[in-house]
């Protein structure tokens, strides 16, 4: 998993707190695409005659989109972004809050017509959140479940409310390990609940509410559904059991038992009798609830089942998953029939009238033809088979070896996305990264400015690599990953401090050539120049001037913390940003980081408002672009020998044994009266490392 933060040691530990990260994420296009796979849709319809229908996804690069659709048209009118980590559902809860989880343990509430504001974190789950349920008609209600065993049930309306922005962290104090009474949802007549092995909730209230935890998974919850007036929920996952709840108590009403794997997609029916799930096992099953049973099995697939969504009557179901096919079938006569196939497995569906939207591990979304409102249309075109109800290893005999044709071969539209990137490769001169996509695209980054400066289009990666070798050796500063899809750059203290270039190889003019330059430093500067400026308008000249972020009593605090501080010398404690170090502002960069309270966030760098603090950001990054101090490191020199060139008669120096400093130019040499003895050398650059902490670079022309 992508961790943004490290959390601090417990009380008790002698072991020394590891510092939190700053991770910046790269995009080279505009921000109206996703460029990782789409993992949950959710369509907002108008409720005015002339209104414009919405289309929600959330995708693996950890952000929402919102898309305005017309005929055969979208057009992507916001940007939800700040999930750390993938998003992996998203439901509607009344008529204009969207709900998301993520795999950042999160839970957020969002105003769906708005340009992308979070109103609400919730940090209750102690593992990736994987899914969500809302009631159709009791549009408070909302359940989420993830990896780690916990189903909680909200009441969106109680739970968010309008809140300051450092309030969206208060909820990391809930206690997750402690019972009590629960604070029931508005559902049905008030009524106290004692404690019980059903139902765990939280003594410690946020803001005067909590959700009711229900207790009874004892493995990862992979899917949830709800009935309309939300009085009954069923969850799923690695047990290969659909269990029923009461979410107004957290009860258990029944187990059904019957998969053979994990179960990953479940429906209800609007009344709540009967239920629908789609399994790892290939099989899709109806159950009903009233007789607590499998009524009928389904066997259409040839690998896992990971979608499911039914017309409003509950009468058909369209289901894809990992064989990357699209089915449709009638749930009373058995009738099946393939739509159409895709190149990526499926992971959601979502019915549009009579079109279908479909999100895949691939980075756009597609739109299907249907017949959502008169499905049994779609059988009239003929090639229907009969779904078995065994394993389709065994039923597919009943298909004599044939393969159904798709009814459709094109969707009627596609949202294109970016090509993911699933390569990267970090070279030597520790300012470039190489990265391929999912096209077969390669291209080369400057992570200092976070730009693309060479697209090599479809060329052979390792060859590339092999091109761009260079003799020089830069101490590792950063790491990068691409698990959201696009390159994300990863700061940690005090190992990004140890890389440092002079100024003239960097192309800075205006600065002597032999200044030296830390790269960690002066990329911080650049990320968070506008945050800079904006808080400097904030705060006013003189507390800019003074470079003041908190009070004095908090910094003098802070600094005894940090009892051993290194003052980078050789840099102007001011926000001047050199080019080799200045951010696009047409694709910014998105910041993600965590301060001293709350958990992880993410910001493009161009939205912060300066009210970020150090509650928000890591120390370290505050004293370095702040107060110019950099975290200590050995002060530590190489001692070398100088020795004649071979067949030369020159005689060895008599100062014998010369030292150097972490870099040293080959001119500091020769100026010492020694050019006779590295004619022989000059034509390369020699990089000898000694240490890890310590590399002697000889480089330079003659002259």
């Amino acid at each position: 998993m992508h961790r943004v933060g490290s959390a601090g040691n417990n009380t008790n530990s002698n072991r020394p707190r590891k510092e939190k990260r700053l991770t910046y994420v790269l995009n080279d296009t505009a921000d109206t695409k996703h460029c990782a796979g789409i993992n949950c849709l959710a369509v907002l319809k108008s409720s005015a005659s002339d209104g414009c229908d919405y289309l929600f996804t959330g995708s693996r690069d950890g952000t929402l989109k919102r898309w305005a659709l017309g005929e055969n048209a979208a057009t992507c009118s916001a940007t939800f972004e700040s999930h750390v980590d993938w998003v992996n559902d998203t439901v509607i809860a009344g008529d204009s809050t969207l709900v998301s989880c993520s795999s950042d343990t999160t839970l957020k509430t969002w105003n769906c017509l708005s340009e992308g504001t979070c109103t609400r974190t919730f940090r209750q789950h102690s593992d990736y959140v994987t899914c969500l349920a809302a009631a159709e008609k009791n549009t408070n209600v909302v359940a989420s479940g993830g990896l780690g065993g916990e189903v909680f049930v909200w009441d969106i309306e109680a739970a968010v409310t309008p809140v300051s922005k450092s309030s969206d962290v208060v909820e990391d104090d809930c206690s997750n390990s402690m019972n009590g009474s629960a604070n029931l949802l508005p559902i049905s007549s008030p009524r106290t609940i004692s404690s019980s092995n059903s139902i765990r909730t939280h003594t410690t209230q946020c803001h005067g509410y909590v959700p009711i935890a229900v207790k009874g998974h004892k493995e990862s919850v992979y899917a949830l559904a709800m009935n309309g007036s939300g009085s009954l929920l069923v969850s799923g996952g690695t047990e290969k059991v659909v269990r029923v709840w009461d979410p107004r108590t957290g009860s258990k009403n029944m187990k059904l038992r019957g998969h053979a794997d994990n179960i990953r997609a479940l429906l209800l029916d609007s009344t709540g009798r009967y239920c629908l799930s789609g399994s790892s096992d290939s099989m899709i099953r109806l159950w009903d609830l009233g007789q607590q049973r499998c009524v009928h099995s389904y066997a259409v697939h040839t690998d896992s089942v990971w979608a499911l969504a039914s017309t409003p009557t509950f009468s058909h179901v369209y289901s894809g998953g990992r064989d990357l096919s699209l089915y449709l079938t009638d749930l009373t006569t058995r009738e099946s029939l393939l739509l159409c196939t895709k190149e990526q497995p499926i992971l959601q569906l979502a019915l549009h009238d009579d079109s279908i939207w479909v999100a895949t591990t691939d980075s756009s979304v597609c739109r299907w033809l249907a017949e959502g409102q008169t499905p049994q249309n779609v059988f009239q075109r003929g090639g229907s088979f009969l779904a078995g109800n065994l394993s389709f290893s065994r039923a597919r005999v009943s298909l004599e070896g044939s393969t159904p044709a798709p009814v459709y071969k094109e969707p009627i539209f596609t949202i294109p996305g970016t090509p993911a990137i699933v390569q990267h490769e970090i070279l030597n001169n520790r300012r470039h990264v190489l990265t391929k996509d999912a096209a077969g695209s390669v291209k080369l980054w400057e992570i200092t400015r976070g730009v693309v400066i060479e697209d090599y289009g479809q060329v052979s990666f390792d060859k590339k690599k092999e091109q761009l070798f260079e003799m020089v050796s830069i101490p590792a500063w950063f790491t990068a990953d691409t698990r959201l899809g696009c390159l994300s750059v990863h700061l940690d203290t005090p190992q990004c401090f140890t890389a440092e270039m002079y100024s003239v190889d960097l192309n800075i003019t205006g600065k002597p050539e032999d200044d030296k330059v830390n790269l960690a430093r002066e990329t911080l500067k650049g990320l968070l120049v506008h945050w800079l400026a904006k808080r400097r308008q904030r705060h006013g000249t003189q507390a800019s001037a003074n470079g003041d972020v908190v009070s004095g009593k908090d910094m003098t605090a802070r600094s005894s913390a940090h009892s051993r501080i290194e003052v980078d010398g050789n840099a102007e404690n001011d926000s001047l940003v050199y080019p080799p170090f200045e951010f696009s502002t047409v694709s910014p960069p998105s910041i993600i980081t965590e301060g001293s309270q709350g958990g992880p966030w993410r910001k493009k760098i161009t939205e912060m408002d300066a009210t970020e603090d150090e509650k928000d950001f890591p120390s370290w990054v505050l004293d370095c672009v702040l107060n110019n101090r950099l975290p200590p490191r050995e002060k530590t020199k190489c001692s070398f020998y100088l020795h004649p060139c071979e067949g030369s008669a020159v005689q060895i120096l008599t100062q014998g044994k010369l030292s150097a400093p972490r870099i040293l130019r080959m001119h500091k040499v020769t100026n010492s009266g020694m050019r006779c003895w590295w004619v022989a050398y000059l034509k390369m650059i020699y990089v000898v490392s000694f240490s890890r902490t310590l590399t002697l670079i000889l480089m330079g022309s003659w002259l």
